[in-house]
């Protein structure tokens, strides 16, 4: 039988220390075309592993300064660290392709465990759009849901509004880390989303702020991916035949979510996707009873 003092050892060399999981993952995401799914894959492919596995220390230590230069100098106040493999990571991140290994948050982490349901659409929304999401918002917050959203202009931030408008719970997953913001013009809203409500992020640092621009437009379909992964359904309020919003279409029919699209998309003769993806089993949405009843059986 171990000593109490060799428990508490062996407690201490095997726990997760998340600087050191952070600044591995940092260290991944700046090797050779690094993506979600390479590291992903990576880490897949040893069981029981984590980001540290594949890291030599001298090289985490070199990122743990780096990242500590990046807080400072972007005054990131407090946030959290999710791991893979961890505590309080939640499960139905697992339903993703290629689950995220690290997440960055900052608000209230519990808001995971509520039952969420995201609200998305296009960045240049019509009124109509803007209405359609704040009368959608409204019912699912009556109904006790949670509204997640990414964010960007336009539906999200129409439906995160709407939720705080309406006293409901709301949670961005945003597209770049948390140190930055975009668009600039939701600065405020990200801001009382983050003291009150809970942002997520799954962009590393300094991979973000040394890449070009151009190439960090990837990190934006990708924490689509997660959005879908966190929530019991997805909702289409609009969407163009080339927005972004489809990349959360196909990840919530991958990972058995429920796919909303309003009635009002497939009323649209300027898109041609409503039709294709209701052959692939999506909920036609008349109206918000047609929400209710297919979010029923996930509940």
């Amino acid at each position: 039988m171990k000593s109490q003092s060799l428990v508490l050892n062996d407690f201490f060399t095997q726990a997760v220390s998340p600087l050191k999981e952070m600044a591995a993952y940092e260290a991944l995401w700046d090797q050779d075309k690094a993506t979600f799914k390479s590291i992903a894959d990576r880490i897949k492919s040893c069981p029981g592993s984590m980001p540290s596995t594949f890291v030599p220390d001298s090289e985490i230590q070199k990122y743990s300064n780096a990242l500590k230069d990046i807080i400072s100098q972007y005054n990131v106040n407090s946030f959290g660290i999710r791991i893979k493999g961890a505590n309080e990571y939640p499960e139905r991140l697992c339903d993703a392709r290629h689950p995220v290994e690290v997440l960055y948050y900052q608000g209230f982490w519990n808001l995971v465990e509520t039952p969420c349901v995201a609200v998305v659409g296009s960045r240049k929304v019509s009124k109509e759009g803007i209405a359609r999401t704040r009368k959608m918002v409204r019912n699912l917050v009556a109904d006790g849901y949670t509204i997640v959203s990414g964010l960007a202009e336009g539906v999200d931030r129409a439906a995160h509004e709407a939720a705080i408008e309406y006293g409901g719970q709301t949670i961005a997953v945003i597209g770049t880390p948390i140190s930055h913001y975009y668009p600039k013009e939701n600065k405020d809203l990200q801001d009382l989303i983050r003291t009150k409500y809970l942002l997520i992020s799954q962009v590393p640092f300094k991979r973000y702020i040394e890449r070009d621009y151009r190439h960090n437009r990837t990190f934006f379909p990708e924490r689509n991916v997660t959005m879908s992964a966190l929530c019991l359904g997805t909702i289409i309020v609009e969407a163009s035949d080339t927005s972004g919003t489809l990349y959360q279409a196909r990840a919530a029919l991958a990972q058995g979510r429920k796919l909303f699209i309003l009635d009002s998309c497939f009323k649209n003769k300027n898109i041609s996707w409503p039709e294709k993806y209701l052959k692939k089993g999506v909920i036609r949405v008349r109206d918000y009873e047609d929400v209710r009843q297919g979010l029923a059986s996930n509940v």
